[in-house]
């Protein structure tokens, strides 16, 4: 298994390679790109110095070309892009006037607070609520909490941030919960115990919004996966030899069930750390989200690679992630056969 994890870990270079080329090339090739936006921002200053400040010589924009290395073909820009990531120096944002590096060292922490809290409670509550679903399957509570689940599943994650936001934040309702931002204005003065009180007030919708979006596919995900491995001969094998059922769920087969739940387990980390635009939003939580989001619509490059750059790595580190958890539910798992 050794070789299997190391070829992975070897592939992410030319994997990282191939994904920034290309959003490289179609940066750079799409309409309003970097050299465009650059000479729109430099008309928006001149401008306010006077109608005919706003005009940019040809000389002025070969140097452009030059500083943005958009004087050589695509492939040296992105080669020059390159060697600035072997230096550790993912640019500076144009939009923000700030390195990069900068921008993505402020902005995660905020991202994994709020998404990891809502990833590790998804399935700290989905789990154990998927079995019971399971191992009651037809009873009340199994059709009880399928309507929740229903529900859940049903509702968009924007309209339940508002409906949270309106019933128990506003006003109107309750007032129990801010309305938004990671911390109050008046953090920084709080003692130790009132600033942790300060940040899970903050955090407490949130993070419901950020369980709310996977609580419906897990837990069916966990009921459907363990009554499939109830099903099976083995279990019927360990009953009949005086082993009690609920045992033998739990020796056996609710191992096996994790199987499908491992599956998603990477790439779901990933997801989480890259921040949620809409919660982001809803919420005025200034997160890797609403980064990525700006970086898009502004077409700031340096901050959109930098960002992509980022997120491509976690994502295929989560990958290899899940593969690690499949081997530590199932030994018998041999990617190399």
């Amino acid at each position: 298994m050794g070789n299997y994890f190391l070829k992975r870990i070897v592939l992410i270079l030319p994997t990282l390679l191939g994904i920034t080329f290309l959003v490289f090339i179609l940066s750079h090739l799409a309409p309003g790109g970097p050299l465009e936006r650059e000479i729109a921002k430099i008309r928006g200053y001149a401008s306010l110095q006077g109608a005919q400040a706003n005009q940019i010589s040809q000389e002025e924009i070969d140097l452009l070309k030059k500083r943005l290395h958009l004087d050589q073909p695509i492939p040296i820009a992105y080669l020059f892009w390159l060697k600035d990531i072997l230096h550790f120096d993912l640019g500076e944002s144009r939009l923000h006037s700030r390195p990069v590096s900068e921008l993505i060292a402020e902005k995660i922490p905020v991202s994994i607070t709020f998404g990891l809290s809502g990833f590790l409670l998804s399935y700290l509550i989905c789990i154990p609520l998927g079995i019971t679903k399971a191992l009651r399957s037809g009873e009340a509570f199994d059709s009880g909490t399928s309507i929740l689940i229903l529900l859940a599943y049903s509702i968009p994650v924007f309209a339940l941030a508002m409906l949270l936001l309106y019933v128990f934040a506003s006003g109107e309702v309750f007032s129990w919960f801010p309305l938004g931002h990671e911390v109050s204005d008046e953090y920084e003065s709080l003692g130790f115990f009132d600033r942790i009180q300060d940040r899970l007030s903050h955090m407490f919708l949130p993070v419901i919004c950020y369980v709310s979006g996977s609580f419906a596919v897990l837990t069916l995900l966990m009921k459907n996966s363990l009554l499939d491995q109830i099903s099976k001969e083995y279990v019927r094998t360990a009953v009949a030899k005086g082993m009690s059922f609920k045992e033998a769920v739990f020796r056996h087969a609710f191992r096996n069930s994790l199987i499908p739940i491992a599956t998603g387990f990477g790439s779901n980390i990933s997801l989480v750390l890259a921040g949620s635009l809409i919660i982001e939003l809803v919420f005025n939580i200034d997160g890797m989200g609403l980064l990525s989001f700006q970086a898009v619509t502004e077409r700031d490059t340096d901050l959109m690679m930098g960002l992509l750059l980022i997120q491509s790595l976690l994502a295929l580190f989560g990958n290899i992630l899940s593969d690690i958890c499949y081997v530590l539910i199932d030994p018998r798992i041999n990617f190399e056969a």
